[in-house]
């Protein structure tokens, strides 16, 4: 979609300071200072804190059985664990409910003090921090093709993964708030009519759902582990630098054989009169690949995979899920060892054991957007 020149300003005004202050972030890949594991004492510390913290959430409900209450804290999972993810398992009972908060930059002092007052730095991810702010932003700049190619390549990947990691993990959340009611709702609700429908085990919302289709339903809807996420958005945008990702907020390169897609310039005939799926925003596009791999028919091996791994109480890694995806592009293997050779070198399987704070989320504005 083509912004007005005003628009391309401010989102190039904002897309430079977040460059400049790249070198602080947080996913930084190329620096090794950026993904050294938590060492044991501070793992360990924070183990004990987590336990104090959840003796004291513990609260009886109305019929005196105690309930705990969850809170991001407990979501955090411990360096190298080999079972699921606490963030792929619970959501935040604390978690934010309003709009989120519209922050003016003016300066990269002031883009910097913001960050280090979230802990959304370097330092923190060292120390084993994997709380991650809700951040959200709106498209990518006309502007950041022709900057991407003027900065360092580490800088290029910093501001893409730490732009596009809360997008994954806000779409990872929803899910499991859909699991949640899923598991819970009677078979009738309308609001799980409504899920079955957009996940397609129902036609009509005046059918209901059997047990089995329930069944069914957890085994369709679930998460997608971020490093995972973060290495196919990085290979199908080019870095956020393609055209379709620039027009449409098209991160994962998904087809659309509507009408309304963006065509190629140089479509193939012989497949039919597809575009590339436009999104209104860069989590809509993280949400709507997520659907696609979670209703495709060519990725029921993911989802079998992902429900074992669930079932047997073992982490749900990118690199696993990956060897999967054979049918996610034309080149196949290659294409699976492409993703996983990203995940490795990039250090992303660190950001599976990321979780969202419960602080209010942000939206980065430049004084321009004012």
């Amino acid at each position: 979609m083509l912004r007005k020149p005003q628009t391309q300003l401010a989102l190039l005004a904002a897309s430079v300071l977040l460059l400049l202050y790249a070198a602080n972030s947080q996913f930084n890949p190329d620096n090794s200072d950026a993904v050294i594991n938590t060492p044991a004492p501070v793992t360990s510390a924070k183990v004990a804190l987590k336990t104090q913290v959840n003796q004291s959430k513990s609260e009886p409900d109305k019929t005196g059985s105690v309930q705990q209450r969850i809170v991001a804290a407990d979501l955090a999972t411990a360096s190298n664990s080999t079972e699921t993810q606490m963030s792929f398992i619970n959501v935040s009972d604390a978690r934010p409910t309003k709009a989120p908060k519209e922050i003016k930059i003016n300066s990269l002092d002031e883009l910097s003090s913001l960050f280090d007052s979230l802990n959304y730095n370097t330092q923190s991810w060292i120390d084993g921090n994997r709380e991650v702010p809700r951040l959200t932003f709106e498209s990518v700049s006309e502007r950041w093709q022709e900057t991407s190619n003027n900065i360092p390549v580490q800088q290029k990947k910093m501001v893409f993964f730490r732009l596009i990691a809360p997008l994954i993990l806000v779409a990872n959340e929803n899910i499991l708030l859909e699991r949640r009611l899923i598991e819970s709702a009677p078979l009738d609700d309308i609001v799980l009519l409504n899920i079955a429908a957009k996940y397609r085990i129902i036609t009509r919302l005046d059918q209901t759902i059997t047990e089995q289709q329930r069944q069914m339903l957890l085994e369709e809807i679930d998460i997608l582990p971020p490093s995972l996420v973060l290495a196919q958005a990085a290979e199908e945008s080019g870095w956020a630098t393609s055209r379709f990702t620039v027009e449409g907020n098209a991160f994962f390169g998904q087809w659309d054989f509507s009408g309304n897609g963006m065509i190629p310039k140089q479509q193939r005939k012989e497949l039919g009169n597809y575009g590339l799926a436009r999104f209104d925003t860069p989590l809509a596009s993280v949400e709507g690949y997520m659907l696609n791999l979670n209703t495709n028919n060519a990725y029921k091996k993911l989802r079998s995979l992902r429900a074992n791994l669930r079932a047997s109480n073992a982490a749900i890694t990118g690199i696993e899920l990956a060897g999967t995806l054979d049918k996610y592009s034309e080149r196949g293997q290659a294409y699976i060892d492409g993703i996983r050779q990203m995940i490795r070198y990039n250090k992303l399987d660190q950001v599976d054991e990321a979780y969202l704070s419960d602080a209010a989320p942000l939206h980065l504005l430049s004084s321009a957007d004012q």
